[in-house]
């Protein structure tokens, strides 16, 4: 039987589509060594000019250091496919449409078929491989047009997978032991509203699955967050984080970057949402084109007064073939990365304020890092735990704990 690796790159939605290529390769066995792999599937990102990149000079690697053949799918095959294609780098481009179909395109060589941006997954996937969470994708797609991202056009407009197929999904993971599950997809919150449903009417559903213990959401936009929503963030089964995708804090940025959203009414929304106990991360990008000094000083002003406690930071990257790839008031590199600091300190102290509150936490051990065991609390924050039993894999609840500035520490 022929061994397969998968090189996976991106986001969470990239994670849970390689786990639905697994699922199909039934007479294979997967690898988690590429030196031992026969066959490397590479489940592109290309959110950025460096996505590309890294994706490129890894199969420029891999086709160097391997004997291996190469096959190019994800976001990626449809920005730098044709390229690699016609330069001999990969035996085969698939797009997402096609992953449902990877048994059958990896036994040959020389294609090049993208499909279409319409898919809706079929598959239900019963494991995670080398996973004790569980990333569930119900949506593909984005209706938002910001000016600096290019996924809608790798990736279609907004469009849900069935309730059904979802809850059978989560159902047969939580019998196979699975009892925390994320819910992913390009833009999450807009799940739903072209089958009559909702997010919060499947998060309902989903709580009344047995073996579900724990739901977070990968990251949502603020005008999404409805009053029916609101009504859940108490229940017992929703993790105590979310990740709500700002972007900037000044509107005149937000508007240069064609969001949807001002900060009076995230402000609001958070401060609310913080009231009933939440960690709350976001989205934040430094060194979009026309960045002034003012602006960042204001964004800076704003996001002080943000209860805060995770930052997903990136300094801006040229995305070709989107409206901020041709604005001409560039930010320099170094003033971005003096920005991407200012912005990652304040967020860093608010963090570690937050873990000092010394809530009870209830963690999924996921791992062992040389003598600790390691895993997420409902917070989203990390925790490091010696312990004598083996840990790995469980549920366990933590009252005494040292926070210190990386993470938190305990003995159990």
């Amino acid at each position: 039987m022929k061994r397969v690796f998968f090189k996976t790159f991106g986001c969470r939605t990239n994670q849970f589509d390689t786990q639905v290529m697994i699922s199909k390769l039934k007479d294979y066995i997967i690898t988690q060594n590429e030196k031992d792999a026969d066959i490397i599937v590479v489940n592109s990102c290309t959110v950025t000019n460096s996505a590309d990149s890294g994706v490129r000079n890894y199969i420029n690697k891999i086709t160097r250091d391997t004997d291996a053949k190469v096959y190019l799918t994800g976001c990626g095959a449809f920005t730098k496919g044709e390229e690699l294609f016609k330069s001999k780098k990969v035996s085969g481009v698939f797009g997402h449409s096609e992953k449902e179909r990877v048994a059958e395109l990896i036994k040959k060589e020389d294609f090049f078929e993208l499909g279409d941006l319409k898919h809706i997954d079929k598959t239900v996937v019963e494991q995670f491989v080398g996973k004790s969470r569980a990333f569930i994708k119900i949506q593909e797609g984005c209706d938002f047009r910001c000016s600096y991202c290019i996924i809608p056009y790798v990736r279609g407009d907004a469009r849900s997978h069935p309730e059904e197929v979802i809850v059978e999904q989560v159902t047969r993971l939580a019998a196979n032991g699975f009892g925390e599950f994320i819910l992913t997809g390009t833009n999450v919150g807009s799940y739903g509203k072209d089958i009559g449903s909702s997010l919060a009417k499947l998060l309902k559903r989903l709580s009344f699955i047995r073996g579900v213990r724990r739901i977070r959401i990968g990251s949502i936009e603020p005008i999404q967050i409805t009053d029916e929503f609101k009504e859940l963030l108490k229940e017992p089964w929703m993790a105590k984080h979310l990740h709500i995708a700002l972007q900037y804090t000044d509107d005149r940025m937000l508007e240069i970057m064609n969001r949807r959203n001002r900060v009076s009414e995230d402000l609001k929304l958070f401060e609310e949402i913080a009231s009933y106990g939440y960690a709350l991360g976001t989205d934040f990008i430094v060194g979009h084109p026309g960045e002034s000094d003012e602006i960042f000083e204001s964004a800076v002003e704003n996001l002080k007064k943000f209860p805060l406690t995770h930052i997903h930071l990136f300094s801006y990257s040229k995305r070709d073939g989107t409206p901020s790839a041709k604005m001409m008031e560039e930010v320099r590199g170094d003033v971005a990365k003096k920005r991407q600091k200012i912005i990652k300190e304040i967020v860093d102290r608010k963090n570690f304020e937050f873990r000092n509150k010394k809530n009870p936490l209830q963690v999924l051990i996921e791992g062992k890092k040389g003598d600790y065991f390691t895993g997420l609390d409902q917070f989203f924050n990390k925790i490091y735990i010696k312990s004598d039993l083996d840990l790995k894999g469980n549920w366990i609840e933590v009252s005494e704990y040292e926070s210190k500035e990386d993470a938190n520490y305990a003995s159990f």
